[in-house]
C-alpha cells in the first residue's frame, strides 16, 4: 500500500497543476484567445497558431525551452539570426515587386511609414531603455516580426526577443483593426474615393533587374542589411528569373512553411509567465502599438501631401500599406477605399508601398546596426 501511496504520489509530483502559478494560468488564457483569434476570425493564422500553441507549451511544460528542451533549439536559430532572412527570401519569392516598379514614388510612402520606427526609439529611450533596446522595440512599427526578431538578436536584446516578437506579430494579425480607423480619422470621404489610374505594364527584363539593382544599391550603402536585403531579393530573382520554378516553389511553400512553424513556436515559447508578465513587457506591447499607429498614421499623411502635389490622382489611403505587413496591409486599403467606393480598386497601387515598406524597415534596421557598429 504504501509502495503505490508513493508511486500515486511521485506522479502527482511530475503533473504541471503542481507547479503552475496564476501567470502561467493567465498566459494560458492569453495563449486560448490568440487561438480564437487565428481559427475562429481568420486572424493571421500561419502566424498566430504555432505562436499561441508555443506560448501554452511553454506555460505547461518550462523544460521545453530549457537547454535540451525541442523548443530551445527552435529559439537558436532565431537567436542566431537563421530563421528571420529565410523568411525574407519566402516573402521575395511571393511577391510581385511590379507594382513597386510601376509607380517608383510609392518608395516616398513607404518611407514615410517607417517614421513610427524613429518615433518609437526616441519615446523608448525617454521611458528609460537603452539605446540598443530601444531600437530593437522601435522596430516594431513597421509591422515586421523577421526583422524585429533578426535586429533583437544582432544587438543582443535577447532578454526582450519574446515581447517584442509578440507584438510585432500580435500587431501584424491586427491590421485589420488597428489601421482602419487611423485611415477614416485622417482621411475625407472624397480623399477614399479617388480613383487611381493603371498602373503601366511592367516588362520582364526590368523585374529581374530589378532585385539586382536594389542589392547592390542598398547593401553597398549598408552593409549590415545584406541577410535581409539580399534574401528578399534573392527570393525574388527566383520567381522573376523563369529559369529556377523547383526553387522558387520551394522557397515560397516548403522553406517558407517549415521556417513559419520553426519561428513561430519558439517565439511563443519565449513567453513563460516568469519571463513574459513584466512592466517591461507592458511598456514594449504600448510602444509597438505607438510605433505602429504612427508609421500607419505617416503613410496616410504623406500620401495626403501626394494626393495635393499630383492634382488628387492619388488616393492617400495607400500610404497606410507602407507598414510591411505584407499583404495585409495592402487588402486594409483595398478594403477601406471599396467602402468609401464599392467600384474603387486600390489593391495593386497600395502593393507598391506594401513592398516598398518591407525593404524600408530592413533599411531601418540596417541604419539601427550601422550606428551601433554591428555587422
Amino acid at each position: 500500500m504504501d509502495y503505490i501511496i508513493t508511486t500515486l504520489g511521485n506522479l502527482l509530483g511530475q503533473t504541471a497543476f503542481v507547479s503552475l502559478t496564476w501567470g502561467n494560468y493567465l498566459m494560458i488564457i492569453v495563449a486560448g484567445i490568440f487561438l480564437f483569434l487565428a481559427i475562429k476570425k481568420d486572424y493571421e493564422p500561419l502566424l498566430l497558431v504555432p505562436i499561441a500553441f508555443g506560448m501554452l507549451l511553454v506555460n505547461m511544460c518550462p523544460q521545453i525551452m530549457e537547454e535540451g528542451g525541442l523548443l530551445h533549439y527552435f529559439y537558436l536559430l532565431d537567436e542566431w539570426g537563421i530563421l528571420p532572412p529565410l523568411i525574407f527570401m519566402g516573402v521575395g519569392a511571393m511577391t510581385d515587386f511590379g507594382p513597386l516598379i510601376a509607380n517608383p514614388k510609392s518608395f516616398l510612402l513607404g518611407a514615410a511609414a517607417q517614421f513610427g520606427i524613429f518615433a518609437a526609439y526616441l519615446m523608448a529611450i525617454f521611458m528609460g531603455f537603452t539605446d540598443k533596446a530601444a531600437a530593437a522595440i522601435s522596430i516594431i512599427g513597421g509591422a515586421d516580426g523577421p526583422t524585429s526578431i533578426f535586429l533583437a538578436g544582432k544587438l543582443g536584446q535577447t532578454e526582450y526577443l519574446g515581447p517584442i516578437a509578440v507584438a510585432a506579430y500580435s500587431y501584424m494579425s491586427l491590421v485589420p483593426i488597428i489601421q482602419p480607423p487611423i485611415m477614416k480619422l485622417l482621411t475625407t470621404e472624397k480623399e477614399r474615393k479617388i480613383k487611381m489610374e493603371q498602373l503601366r505594364p511592367v516588362s520582364k527584363i526590368e523585374k529581374i533587374l530589378f532585385p539586382i539593382i536594389v542589392t547592390i544599391v542598398v547593401v553597398m550603402i549598408l552593409p549590415p542589411t545584406a541577410p535581409l536585403i539580399g534574401m528578399l531579393m534573392l527570393g525574388n530573382l527566383f520567381r522573376e528569373s523563369g529559369v529556377v520554378k523547383q526553387l522558387t516553389e520551394t522557397a515560397s511553400n516548403a522553406m517558407m512553411y517549415i521556417v513559419v512553424i520553426l519561428l513561430g513556436t519558439s517565439v511563443g515559447a519565449t513567453t513563460s509567465a516568469e519571463a513574459f508578465l513584466k512592466v517591461t513587457t507592458l511598456k514594449i506591447v504600448a510602444l509597438g502599438l505607438i510605433a505602429f499607429a504612427f508609421g500607419t498614421a505617416a503613410g496616410v499623411l504623406f500620401g495626403k501631401v501626394m494626393c495635393k502635389l499630383s492634382g488628387g490622382k492619388i488616393n492617400p489611403l495607400i500610404g497606410s500599406a507602407g507598414v510591411s505587413a505584407v499583404p495585409m496591409s495592402a487588402r486594409v486599403s483595398q478594403k477601406v477605399g471599396s467602402e468609401a467606393d464599392p467600384t474603387n480598386f486600390l489593391l495593386m497601387h497600395a502593393m507598391g508601398p506594401n513592398v516598398a515598406g518591407v525593404i524600408g524597415t530592413a533599411v531601418a534596421a540596417g541604419v539601427f546596426m550601422a550606428i551601433f557598429g554591428v555587422k
